[in-house]
């Protein structure tokens, strides 16, 4: 029986993620979140020597340092799925998809239908098909954002786990910009806008469906309208300025204009007649992100056949929605900037006010006998008693 901790190095692919990822990248079969909790919780899970949580970042060349195999208790035995290998049409299938290839990235234009993660009773998406975009040693893409299921249009993939590192921390930091078009109903009313309404999950729905709540997380999305069609339909681009389940759907609906065919959040006021589709109207057209190297990517997709029909049924035209200037959102301004600015201030003044605590706590009282400092108290005039 081994009773020599185990210590592994990290490598530079690694760099900057958080502990708990790695232990699922390189130990995902062995070792459970829930064992390197309770290794954190017990001191024996160290980086350079200190007590690591799960939560910490590491970097390359740490040393990571877990007790020896033998010491962990037996996990009960749990079915483990086998993905079914590619076929060669999936192969092909995936493949199509891409549109740009850049040393750190895939750019795929994703069809609606297809789920970007797997999930109860999803088999089939697009996280499975990355295998068809595998390197010749193996090493398959790595997801660094979603789009919905049936949402259509740009959707990058990391080629390395350390550009998925840069790419993750791009679109967290809201330096991505997307940009969707969509096909909502009725006539949005001015021109241009940005929709400021918190959201958060929607009780009763097992958090498939988001809801306009005081109490829920920032959101913002920023729409220009296009075209319209009348006061029948308009066809409007959407920028999220922050990254909210269902953001842009929740959003449309709430102020009177749901996205054509997403029944979710728009019920049956949602669809149009005359022959537009019954599919959801939502395309991710275009991102720019930057890219390691001081490079930058700037990749508009296709649309879907259902879009590009209802486009053309509606008397709308794509080209007007290309004629749009795409500006750069200021980071600063970001709801997710702002709340670290506000907790940052709030952790100052607490700091502030307890070094106030101590220095009054601080002061020495008055030696038994001595006169206090300050006026004198006031006691009755002097003169002849009664």
């Amino acid at each position: 029986m081994s009773t020599e901790p185990r210590t592994f190095t990290v490598a530079a692919d690694d760099d900057g993620i958080r502990l708990d990822r790695w232990f699922k990248r390189h130990m995902g079969e062995e070792v459970s979140f829930n064992l390197v909790s309770r290794w954190a919780r017990t001191g024996q899970l160290r980086v350079n020597g200190e007590k690591a949580t799960p939560g910490d970042r590491i970097e390359a060349g740490q040393t990571i340092r877990i007790p020896p195999r033998d010491a962990q208790p037996v996990r009960s035995a749990r079915p483990q799925r086998v993905l079914e290998p590619l076929t060669d049409d999936e192969r092909s299938f995936v493949q199509e998809m891409v549109i740009e290839t850049t040393p750190d990235a895939f750019v795929l234009n994703k069809p609606p239908g297809l789920a970007t993660q797997g999930g109860t009773k999803t088999d089939q998406h697009l996280d499975r098909l990355l295998d068809g975009l595998a390197d010749e040693e193996g090493n398959r893409p790595k997801l660094v954002h979603r789009l919905d299921k049936d949402t259509s249009g740009v959707l990058l993939v990391a080629r390395s786990a350390r550009s998925a590192g840069f790419f993750s921390k791009s679109f967290a930091g809201r330096t991505a910009r997307k940009v969707y078009w969509a096909i909502v109903v009725g006539d949005v009313g001015p021109d241009e806008g940005v929709i400021d309404a918190p959201l958060a999950k929607q009780p009763g729905t097992g958090g498939e469906k988001m809801h306009v709540a005081d109490d829920g997380q920032a959101a913002r999305t920023r729409f220009r309208v296009i075209d319209r069609a009348g006061t029948r339909a308009a066809f409007v681009e959407l920028q999220p300025l922050t990254g909210r389940t269902h953001q842009l759907r929740a959003h449309m609906a709430h102020i009177g204009h749901p996205i054509v065919g997403d029944a979710k959040y728009g019920g049956a006021e949602a669809f149009l007649t005359g022959g537009v589709s019954r599919k959801l109207h939502l395309h991710a057209r275009r991102l720019k992100i930057d890219a390691p190297g001081g490079k930058e990517i700037d990749v508009a997709a296709e649309l879907p056949p259902h879009i590009a029909e209802s486009l053309a049924t509606l008397g709308f035209e794509p080209r007007d929605g290309d004629n749009m200037p795409l500006d750069r959102p200021d980071p600063a301004k970001s709801p997710e900037v702002r709340a670290r600015r506000q907790a940052a201030a709030a952790k100052t003044a607490r700091k502030e006010r307890k070094g106030e605590r101590r220095g009054r706590g601080a002061t020495p009282a008055p030696a038994k006998g001595a006169r206090p400092k300050g006026p004198p108290a006031k006691g009755p005039p002097k003169g002849r008693g009664r």
